[in-house]
């Protein structure tokens, strides 16, 4: 998953759009996006509730 962030992914990240591309139920997208807070590789954009959407960290 991270590759295809890396390699050019578009617009912002949603535990929907995981979902679809990593063809997993939205529970297991949103618990992968967690594990991947915390080893500071994604980070949670500002806008909360229903648009919550993730970011590549600037590392």
């Amino acid at each position: 998953m991270l590759n295809r962030l890396l390699d050019g992914f578009e617009g912002k990240l949603t535990t929907s759009k995981y979902a679809k591309i990593e063809k997993c139920s939205q529970d297991t997208a949103y618990r992968d996006i967690l594990d991947l807070i915390d080893l500071g590789a994604l980070e949670k954009d500002e806008a909360g509730g229903r648009s919550t959407s993730y970011s590549l960290t600037a590392t």
